[in-house]
């Protein structure tokens, strides 16, 4: 690929993998520890072969240096050949520009792979802000040196999707669904917050995984073993089998997790008759716990709700987290506590024609977006307050 130019004793660079940067400058970068965007979660992805390769997903991090080589700012990238696992749906765009007789791919990502959790992606020293605006232009000329179709940003902050707007980026909402914590005691308190019927809906609902004989744990750090990766491996496996049918994970990068950053993992096991038959994989942040992977071996109803929203808003409230971010779709997690937020992206297309129709089409999907969101909160579980 060729290299953007360089800009006022800062230096933009391409880097073909993680392994060319030094973990330290990398973490530097991130004003909060985001368990996700860290050096260690990239790495573990790298190294494993669950990105690279055939995967479509090939290594592309953007970089600024200073005169000394010192990093003072990044970006995630990947140069991409497919749309898959992103969460931020661009099938359209692809099939009108190639309709038109262009190329949509390959293109280029700044994203966690198959992870739509909202994080930074201009990573600043904290000192060097203005830099965003940099890695924004190097990323506009990385497109247009390579004669890339586009270049997208999912997932983005608030900062960031300001730096975007100013660039003059076509921007475009989304939804998910979060619990926020307002100082509960515990899972009862919480409760409290809730319509009666909407209340006694839950206890019945976590009320049946005992019934079935069902036992929760809830493991990291230490208590997490090499038998506990293989069954959630197996998990992992058994959903993509269902829903997709194509694994993007390897086997090695739960161990590669389980070195790097397994006290920020939490595993839940669901067990009957001590022996497991449904996990699901969180990651632990400062302030907040993001729901990744789950699978089960087993046909239990509410096993789901059970092992992947309940016990993670137990967790929260024992750990003193602000939220736990339960990801893209599922209408049937409002029921549950996890209210619709929005989420931002953020995208450059180079083709004027495909460019004026995404921002027609980002416009019109807002409207509705906001719309959704607004009809999502009126079936809230919650109690209505004066």
């Amino acid at each position: 690929m060729t290299k953007p130019s360089q800009n006022d004793r800062i230096s933009a660079k391409i880097f073909s993998g993680l392994q060319e940067i030094d973990r330290a400058e990398w973490q530097a970068l991130l004003a909060s520890p985001h368990p996700l965007v860290s050096y260690d979660f990239l790495l573990a992805l790298e190294q494993s072969g669950s990105v690279g390769g055939q995967s479509g997903w090939q290594p592309l991090h953007v970089g600024l240096t200073d005169a000394t080589g010192r990093l003072q700012a990044a970006l995630p990238g990947w140069l991409k050949s497919h749309s898959y696992g992103e969460y931020v749906f661009d099938h359209g765009w692809a099939q009108a520009l190639e309709q038109a007789g262009g190329d949509y791919y390959p293109k280029f990502l700044s994203a966690i792979p198959f992870t739509p959790v909202p994080g930074p992606r201009l990573l600043t020293r904290p000192d060097r802000p203005e830099l965003r605006g940099q890695l924004i232009a190097a990323m506009q000329q990385l497109v247009a040196s390579n004669e890339l179709s586009s270049a997208h940003v999912t997932f983005i902050e608030e900062a960031d999707r300001q730096a975007f707007e100013e660039a003059g980026w076509q921007l475009r909402s989304g939804l998910q669904f979060h619990w926020h914590n307002q100082g509960y005691r515990d899972f009862d308190d919480f409760l409290a917050s809730f319509a009666s019927r909407k209340r006694k809906n839950v206890k019945k609902e976590r009320a049946s995984i005992a019934a079935a004989g069902l036992q929760m744990r809830r493991l990291s750090g230490e208590e997490i073993k090499p038998e506990h990766w293989d069954f959630f491996y197996q998990c992992y496996l058994a959903t993509i089998d269902r829903k997709w049918g194509g694994a993007y994970l390897t086997r090695d990068f739960f161990d590669r997790l389980d070195v790097l950053m397994r006290d920020r993992c939490l595993l839940v096991l669901a067990e009957k008759d001590g022996q497991p038959v449904a996990a699901a994989l969180n990651f632990i942040g400062p302030d907040c716990l993001y729901g990744r992977n789950w699978g089960t071996l087993a046909d239990v109803p509410n096993l789901h709700f059970e092992t992947c929203y309940y016990q993670a808003i137990d967790f929260a409230i024992e750990a003193g987290l602000a939220r736990v971010e339960a990801g893209a779709q599922g209408l049937h997690k409002v029921q549950r506590g996890y209210m619709p937020v929005k989420t931002a992206s953020a995208h450059y297309i180079s083709h004027p024609g495909l460019a004026a129709a995404v921002s027609r089409f980002c416009r019109q999907e807002a409207g509705g977006i906001t719309a959704e969101a607004r009809m999502i909160e009126t079936s809230s579980p919650y109690r209505k307050t004066a």
